[in-house]
């Protein structure tokens, strides 16, 4: 939370806080993610609240670039250059 809050780099995680090295924070986030803990806890979570009537979406939001697109979507062409030829050797 600390590391989306400010938005700091994960190598720069101060030791202080008692989570360990940065980069290891971030492996086992990564780790996580892969085995599907974060999607899981997901479901339990939303399951509990279904189950306890307690799940409210009349305020909810979708934001449409987390929806995977069907058929793939549109892939981004290349970025054109804005002048012709090669860059001039700045050397």
């Amino acid at each position: 939370m600390f590391v989306l809050h400010t938005g700091i780099a994960w190598e720069h995680l101060p030791q202080e806080l008692g989570y360990g090295s940065g980069m290891t924070c971030w492996r086992r986030l990564n780790k996580w993610h892969k085995i599907g803990v974060w999607q899981r806890l997901h479901e339990v979570l939303l399951a509990r609240l279904r189950a306890a009537d307690a799940l409210d979406l009349s305020r909810a939001a979708v934001d449409s670039s987390h929806i995977r697109a069907l058929k793939g979507g549109r892939r981004p062409g290349r970025p054109r250059s804005i002048e012709d030829g090669p860059a001039a050797n700045t050397t």
